[in-house]
This record gives C-alpha cells, structure tokens and sequence, in this order.
C-alpha cells in the first residue's frame, strides 16, 4: 500500500536494533484518515473470506481493527494481556512475546466471544517475529474457530515471523513490507 509506505518514509524513524517508531501516526498518535485507508484495504484484500470476528491484542492493534470493522460489519475481539475482574469464567490462553517490550505476555479471550463456527480475520499493527500472531492463531484454533488471515500494517521481511507465519498454512496480507532498515535508510520489498 503505497500511502503507507509514503507515509512511514516521511514520519516513521528508524531506531538502533531494528525498531520503527511510527507513533506519530499509527500507534500512538493516530491519523483516523489513513486508518480508513487501511481499513478499506483489509477489506479488499478479505472481504469476501465470510469474516464474522476480527481478533486483535490489546493495545496497538484495537484501533486498526475496530476501523477495519467497520468496513466488514462484524464485531472485534481484543485478546488482553493481563486477566482482570471483568473476565470471569472459561477464557482461551496463549502465551506471547513482545519485540518491542521484551517481556512474555499470557494473553486471554473470553470462551463466549470467540465460537467453533467464527470465521476470525487477525490484525496488528506489526509482525516481526510472529509471536503475537501465533498466540492469536492458537486462541481461535482452541476455539475450534477458524483464521481466515491476518492483516498487517507493518511486516519487518528480514525477521522470521512472516515466514514462520505463513509455513503454517495462514494468509498474511501485509500492506508494508520492510526488507531492510538502517538508521538512515528503508527499502521496502
């Protein structure tokens, strides 16, 4: 997607061991036209995949997905990091690691939100090394639910997780892809 290449070569900014700040716009600071753009092109790339749930994590990629939501008319799932007083009863587990935290996250969805016939499209806002998005898979696959894909804003190609991602048999529709970085410089494949 061009506009979002355009967009990170112009705002994004390139830190030492492989970190793309893109806050100004994307995940922090949040630019709600470029987010329809986005929107409108998971749509394109999925709509016609019988999407019933998107299924995100909690925080960057609740925006994105509920945006993209809208596009497809079906609610969003937000898988949370911590378990909270507001999460009672049966909940799917995963466990996950952050690249950009450094930390291993157990991540949870409540049972009655992710269902055996859902048909659940994934979004985030990066993949790097595809732990986010392997938890994500195993919620839905615990749920007996099935993936459809997964929409990504940001893909880092010289990191393994598009790879490891899609050698399991997932669909992964990236709309930036990063084949290499330096702090002066970005190549997109």
């Amino acid at each position: 997607m061009k506009l979002l290449e355009d967009r990170i070569r112009q705002d994004g900014k390139i830190r030492s061991g492989g970190v793309l700040k893109v806050d100004s716009f994307l995940n922090h600071q949040i630019d709600v036209k470029l987010y329809g753009e986005i929107g409108k092109e998971f749509h394109r790339l999925f709509g016609d995949c019988g999407v019933t749930k998107i299924l995100t994590i909690e925080a960057s990629g609740i925006g994105i997905a509920c945006v993209a939501a809208q596009f497809f008319d079906v609610p969003v799932i937000f898988a949370k990091k911590n378990k909270t007083k507001n999460i009672a009863g049966d909940v799917y587990t995963s466990k996950v690691e952050s690249f950009t935290h450094g930390k291993v996250y157990d991540i949870i969805v409540a049972k009655e939100f992710l269902l055996p016939e859902d048909r659940v499209l994934i979004i985030d806002d990066f993949l790097a090394n595809g732990s986010a998005l392997q938890g994500l898979i195993n919620l839905v696959k615990d749920a007996g639910a099935t993936v459809v894909g997964a929409g990504i804003c940001i893909e880092k190609a010289f990191q393994p997780g598009g790879d490891l991602i899609r050698s399991m048999g997932v669909r992964v529709e990236s709309l930036a892809k990063i084949k290499s970085m330096t702090e002066d410089s970005i190549e997109f494949c």
